[in-house]
């Protein structure tokens, strides 16, 4: 039996709402519109609220999705190999999710011609006329604090060098008008400083000025059940007359870092919970190695580069104190969550496992939520970037499950 950590969210069916129950789905192709493998040409009834998702990575908001009983109808991707592993999944995980859209979406934030639209996301689900779907989702990056030259490219030829991608879920918010919303981002987007408030801020009255009430919160993964301490940021919302969905309570608590949430009754799931009883193969690189690999073994779990320091009492300090990242050398603690697993470490950037090695994809998976035989597509490293780019799965279902309990 495979493992499919959280997901067993119970909600309550979904009433009836004429515009979405019973809706046909009409499934196209050619263009920019990419078909799925396996997926057949032919119109099928969606039975539960259709979704849209934008910037979907490898699909881990969507499968949050799916499990509080939404059905993904059409998801927007511009990496290759993140769009195929949806496609991949997709007959098992995203039973409606026929055509995935392969395009970025710039274009979108701000006054510019070319490209995808919204009609072709909406046309993409089957969506057509006055049809709408019942929610929007997607985790826009942030690339307001990126120094990415694609970005800066695009900033100086566009007329509105303050936009961001966030722009860009707003306008198919404002022109797609789904029910109801959830948007993910990063959490520095709410600090109160010269670059996160100005966009903070716009990204709001945008909301407001698409015609949605909302709510948001920064939620810690850890606290919902997730063997991890991410901290992301969550806006719902709905129509001005919808009943406005509620952002879950935490189930679970524990410290992180200097914080302690006691609301939860459940203690953090730990990593050797969420890791026992897992077979893997090794695999190749695993080894750390590089000029500071060799003292992995020295490190307790738990602890970082601060064991080489003389502020910790070690003989031969090699390190001054906080002169690295606090992920430099960190290795899991089998006793707590993970911390913070990133898209794109470094050589020496953990978590590393205990067994002073670098996480395996199956472990990867276990520690996000996923599914064990959920399949991710393309190179090791791309493999990492995409599983360390989602929002786990099981904190995805927590968030849409208090959107179905607005309905």
């Amino acid at each position: 039996m495979s493992h499919h950590p959280g997901l067993l969210l119970a909600v309550q069916a979904p009433r009836v709402d004429p515009r979405r129950n019973g809706a046909r789905l009409s499934l196209l192709g050619g263009g920019r519109v990419h078909t799925a493998p396996g997926a057949t040409r032919q119109t099928v009834d969606v039975t539960a609220g259709a979704a849209i998702s934008l910037f979907s990575g490898a699909g881990g908001l969507d499968l949050g999705v799916e499990a509080a009983g939404f059905r993904t109808v059409a998801a927007v991707e511009w990496d290759e190999d993140a769009v195929d592993t949806m496609e991949k999944n997709g007959p098992t995980f995203f039973p409606e999710l026929r055509e995935v859209v392969r395009a970025d979406l710039h274009g979108l934030a701000a006054p510019a011609t070319g490209g995808v639209t919204t009609r072709d996301i909406l046309r993409a689900g089957g969506l057509s006329g006055q049809e709408r779907p019942e929610l929007l989702v997607g985790g826009p990056p942030c690339v307001a604090f990126s120094k990415s030259g694609f970005w800066l490219d695009w900033k100086r030829d566009g007329v509105d060098p303050a936009a961001s991608l966030l722009q860009a879920y707003t306008r198919v918010l404002a022109e797609a008008k789904p029910r109801f919303f959830i948007l993910e981002n990063v959490y520095a987007l709410t600090f109160d400083n010269r670059a996160s408030k100005p966009a903070f801020q716009r990204l709001l009255r945008e909301i407001d000025a698409a015609g949605y009430q909302f709510r948001w919160r920064v939620l810690n993964a850890a606290d919902y059940g997730v063997p991890q301490a991410r901290p992301r940021l969550f806006i719902v919302g709905g129509g001005r007359r919808d009943k406005l969905p509620q952002i879950p309570v935490p189930t679970h608590h524990g410290p992180w870092e200097r914080r302690k949430v006691s609301s939860g009754p459940l203690p953090h799931k730990t990593a050797g919970e969420a890791l026992a009883g897992l077979v893997s193969e090794p695999e190749l690189g695993e080894v750390v190695r590089g000029r500071w690999g060799h003292l992995l073994p020295e490190i307790p779990p738990g602890d970082n580069y601060l064991h080489f320091t003389a502020e910790r009492g070690h003989p031969d300090p090699l390190f001054t104190w906080r002169s690295r990242y606090w992920s430099f050398l960190l290795k899991l603690d089998p006793h707590r969550p993970a911390p913070t697993i990133q898209a794109q470490p470094g050589p020496n950037v953990g978590p590393f496992h205990w067994e002073n090695r670098r996480l395996r994809v199956p472990e990867l998976r276990r520690l996000f939520t996923f599914p064990d035989d959920y399949t991710f597509v393309g190179r090791r490293a791309s493999v990492q970037s995409q599983i360390g780019n989602s929002v786990p799965p099981e904190l995805a279902a927590q968030v849409a499950a208090g959107v179905i309990a607005a309905q």
